[in-house]
């Protein structure tokens, strides 16, 4: 699944729109290096996202898109932020 896509599912980012927006503007970083909207994420990436001057870490659980939104929390594990 797509960085986007994913950001949007997990419900990290509302819009799948802002999600690519953050990814051109080089504010997601997954396992420390930049990534571009287009990436690919697997199960154990660890996912930096900034936003203004709250970093959010998470790990990616699953990529399977959740039933509903109430369950789409168990697609990442917090970090910190």
């Amino acid at each position: 699944m797509r960085i986007d896509k994913y950001l949007k599912v997990s419900r990290l980012i509302k819009r799948r729109t802002v999600a690519n927006e953050v990814a051109d503007a080089g504010r997601i970083l997954v396992n420390g290096k930049p990534a571009k909207a287009s990436y690919a994420v697997k199960p154990g990436d660890v996912i930096e996202i900034t936003f203004g001057n709250r970093p959010v870490k998470v790990r990616v659980l699953s990529t399977e898109p959740p039933a509903g939104k109430d369950v789409a929390r168990e697609m990442y594990e917090l970090l910190e932020g």
